[in-house]
């Protein structure tokens, strides 16, 4: 029976669509940061399908959302399935709702045809992953996986209002009575595009994720000294935003120096005091992101960074401040689920081929506490975390097909 079965790609893919009419931006995007107006609307709308799918939604104090399908043993721990539904600014409509929905539609799927598991099912949706509006990424997870302490989560601050987490949990009703570490899960599977070209390149509709790379995110200051542009010479400014420069060179050179695996970014996120055009920068406030599969190139990495910014602030004369928020370490996922996957691609008939992911995600902080592995499928040209993100409904729904027949062999036909 279960080597016929096949969810309903047509359902998923008007899931996904609906889903991104909430926060459509003008370019075919989605707008949905983490615990605005339109994260709520988001979840509502998620909450009323599992309701549907006569699913059991319990929700943490993070506003992590944990939708149930009841099994024939209770006793046993869930196999859960899922990502998040918060994105980028100007994001996409694929990155971390695919994973959600393509839980659902497993559970779906399973409905439609009377089928019932010996261990219970979970679909569950990760609060604030992206990190845009409070930082850092992952957050609700890494608190999950015990990286990061519950209270301190509940602390960040939004970027935009300067609202704390659980100030925003409550004001759009999420913050749960259930205890954020609380769950357990026998498996846990993320399903996610790639967000990079090798699959697409290769013409392969399934990549096997059995490891992710790690990253640092660091907050940086400079502190200079602000004078006029004409009157002020050249020499003995103290000028920030040069100081500034100075280190995105340096995290350049830094990930060109430990080529082809690293990474090394300066953010969007650059605040420039006072914000004249006659008025040498007197503050910058910045952000950087590393990123290796090897932990010992990744410290290596923060060493290079940390001497750069030093050097940069003693040059143009300035005061330095970096704090590091986020030291995410490489992960290896687990063997047995890496497995399964791949099983389930081979009874399947889908060409897969292994992969390591290139971002963080959810499944990352899971891996401590649950064995866990993940999927990916191409999108157009590798774009992720941007209105033209795009995914063909054929791999979407392969994927979701791979994902439906690992979770029942985990979890058992009742």
């Amino acid at each position: 029976m279960s080597e016929h079965l096949r969810v309903d790609g047509a359902r998923l893919w008007q899931s996904i669509m609906q889903m991104a009419e909430i926060g459509a931006t003008a370019n075919g995007g989605s707008h949905r940061l983490t615990l605005s107006d339109e994260d709520k609307t988001a979840r509502d709308l998620f909450a009323s399908w599992c309701a549907e799918a006569g699913l059991a939604l319990q929700i943490d104090e993070l506003g992590d959302m944990f939708a149930r399908r009841s099994g024939s043993d209770e006793a046993q721990a869930p196999v859960a399935m899922g990502s998040h539904l918060d994105t980028q600014p100007l994001g996409g409509r694929f990155d971390g709702v695919f994973g959600v929905l393509a839980g659902l539609e497993v559970v779906r799927s399973l409905n439609d045809r009377g089928i019932a598991t010996v261990k219970p099912l979970e679909v569950v949706n990760w609060t604030n992953e992206e990190g845009a509006r409070f930082a850092p990424a992952m957050l609700a997870s890494g608190v999950y996986g015990g990286v990061f302490d519950l209270h301190w989560a509940q602390s960040r601050r939004a970027v935009d209002t300067g609202a704390t987490l659980l100030d925003e949990l409550r004001r759009i009703g999420y913050e749960g009575p259930l205890p954020a570490r609380e769950r357990e899960f026998s498996a846990f599977f993320e399903c996610h595009i790639e967000q990079g070209p090798i699959l697409e390149s290769a013409g392969i509709p399934v990549g096997v994720v059995d490891a992710a790379q790690g990253f640092r995110w660091y907050d940086i200051s400079l502190d200079g000294f602000a004078s006029h542009t004409g009157s002020t010479p050249m020499v003995g400014r103290r000028n920030a935003l040069l100081g500034m420069a100075r280190v995105a060179l340096a995290v350049d050179k830094i990930a060109g120096d430990h080529a082809p695996l690293a990474r090394g970014t300066v953010g969007s996120q650059i605040r420039v005091e006072p914000g004249s055009r006659n008025i040498i920068p007197s503050r910058v406030d910045f952000t950087v992101d590393l990123r290796h599969p090897s932990a010992a190139a990744l410290a290596a990495m923060d060493a290079e960074l940390r001497a750069a910014c030093r050097e940069a602030a003693a040059n143009c004369g300035l005061t330095l401040s970096l704090a590091q928020i986020s030291d995410t370490q490489p992960v290896a996922f687990d063997a047995d689920c890496v497995a399964q996957l791949e099983w389930a691609c081979e009874r399947l008939g889908i060409a897969h081929q292994r992969i390591t992911s290139g971002a963080g995600h959810d499944a990352c902080y899971v891996a401590k506490r649950a064995p866990t592995a993940m999927l990916f499928a191409p999108c157009k040209d590798g774009i992720s975390h941007h209105e033209s993100e795009s995914a063909e409904p054929a791999d979407l729904e392969a994927v979701c097909n791979v994902l439906l027949h690992a979770v029942l062999d985990l979890a058992g036909v009742a």
